[in-house]
């Protein structure tokens, strides 16, 4: 399971989703073009010639989301299976292969994709997509060898999850903040879910999602277009076409008032969240309220949790203004997405601090800039930083595929990255305190505790051996 998109310090931000970087870096580069193959399929290519490498990506627009109740955790159950063979290879083969040529491989899971990527020299682009499409189209496993992953992947849920009580809260405070949206899902399942997990519900579900109109090929590095073109056409364009099912809205319902949980555990110390329900990003260039609102909780999201010198850390760590009140402090908002997005503050109470009195001064911090707003120089030096970081980001041609395909994911353009900066660059101080004033009522607040209990057990590890963890 891969950490949600996130934009320079902007945490929970989904596994690259908006790296939004100006073209200074890649200003002798041509842009990224996009095509659409005979079956379908798309195809994304960013030629970037300063050394002979290749990032290639294959994204398929599936995740955790569009699971159902009882069959969750089964797109990244399926991630894990791709790398189980093909009637031409061997459980394993794929990861090995990628190996000999001198390349780095791996695949992750999120609420709204799958993606697979390798990295390597340009001058085995070629093979490399013969295997992807491969396995893209034939795909398959034994039964003994799906119940063999699965217990890598329930280890793998026990390990970060079951054994760590932060990330339980979470998990419980995920399904606490929404009710109707598939969002409130782990992306690694429930584990009650892995357990009843049949080979067959993970090969309908590739079946089902696993079609050319439904994926994307995004190629970033030492390539010429055409050549790359006529290879995808070749390999992946003769995958037969077929219709992408289709997908029924499963919108969040809108919250009637505030909502409170108190998680029990065995931990040391204590941990509060607070998060609301925010409007979401349609696209880089939409006008509508809802979409200026996005872009504006982004800012102020970077201004209380950034770069170093940002308020939360002022106020509560530091202590600046008062006593001392927290060991570490968090905003992060999801700007972006194929469902529902929140603005959450996250805190860690300083020893002997209640953590109502964290909850109080986190939102003292949200009311002060309702009343005062933020300086000139607050939104100027989140607007510099983010141009630079993302900026430098962009060197590496791995980012610019994640970019590309996360764009694609949630049913941007091409050119969306720049089109994103500049809107963030328009933002106004104004329009940061207006979203302060407006969208942070109690009616739509969520607040959870993680509260240190003794008497609570500490979750174990099974009896005997335990499987390994794979890297995917």
């Amino acid at each position: 399971m891969k950490r949600p998109f996130h934009l320079g310090v902007v945490r929970g931000w989904a596994a690259g989703f908006l790296l939004l970087g100006t073209t200074v870096a890649l200003a002798a580069a041509p842009g990224p073009q996009r095509f659409t193959l005979s079956n379908g399929m798309t195809l994304i290519v960013q030629p970037d010639r300063r050394a002979p490498t290749v990032a290639h990506m294959l994204w398929v627009r599936v995740g955790a989301m569009d699971e159902v109740d009882g069959t969750t955790g089964v797109a990244h159950v399926l991630e894990h299976m791709m790398f189980k063979g093909t009637p031409d290879l061997k459980p394993g083969e794929f990861s090995r292969r990628v190996a000999a040529l001198g390349g780095r491989e791996n695949a992750f899971t999120s609420r709204d994709a799958t993606a697979y990527h390798q990295q390597l020299a340009s001058q085995h682009l070629e093979a490399v997509m013969r295997l992807e499409a491969d396995r893209f189209a034939r795909n398959q496993w034994s039964d003994e060898e799906f119940r063999k992953e699965l217990a890598v992947v329930k280890e793998e849920r026990r390990q970060r999850t079951e054994e760590s009580p932060r990330a339980r809260f979470f998990e419980s405070f995920t399904a606490t903040v929404l009710q109707t949206s598939p969002y409130r899902r782990p992306v690694i399942g429930w584990m009650s879910d892995l357990d009843a997990l049949t080979p067959q519900e993970a090969r309908d579900f590739y079946r089902r999602w696993y079609v050319p109109a439904n994926a994307a090929v995004v190629i970033a590095g030492d390539v010429d277009v055409d050549r790359v073109r006529a290879l995808a056409e070749s390999l992946y364009g003769r995958i037969p076409a077929r219709a992408v099912s289709g997908r029924k809205p499963r919108d969040e319902v809108v919250q009637q008032g505030p909502r409170q949980m108190a998680f029990r555990a065995a931990t040391e110390q204590a941990l509060v969240a607070l998060a609301w329900q925010m409007p979401v990003l349609a696209s880089p260039e939409a006008q509508d309220a809802g979409s200026q609102d996005a872009l504006a909780l982004t800012v102020l999201s970077a201004v209380l949790d950034g770069y170093g010198v940002n308020r939360l850390d002022r106020a509560l760590v530091q202590g600046s203004t008062g006593p001392r009140l927290a060991d570490s402090v968090g905003a992060s908002y999801g700007l972006g997405g194929r469902g529902p997005q929140v603005f959450t503050l996250t805190a860690v109470p300083a020893a002997g601090v209640a953590p109502e009195q964290v909850i109080a001064a986190l939102k003292a911090e949200l009311a002060r800039v309702a009343r005062e707003g933020i300086s000139a120089a607050e939104l100027q030096r989140v607007k510099t930083q983010w141009t630079a970081s993302e900026t430098y980001k962009l060197d590496s041609v791995f980012n610019q595929a994640q970019e590309l395909g996360s764009h694609w994911v949630a049913g941007w353009d091409v050119d969306a990255g720049p089109q994103l900066m500049a809107r963030l660059q328009a933002v106004t101080a104004e329009q940061v305190q207006s979203v302060a004033q407006r969208l942070f009522g109690d009616e739509r607040l969520t607040t959870g505790v993680l509260v240190p209990d003794a008497t609570r057990p500490r979750t174990g590890a099974p009896a005997g051996p335990r499987p390994a963890l794979s890297r995917h």
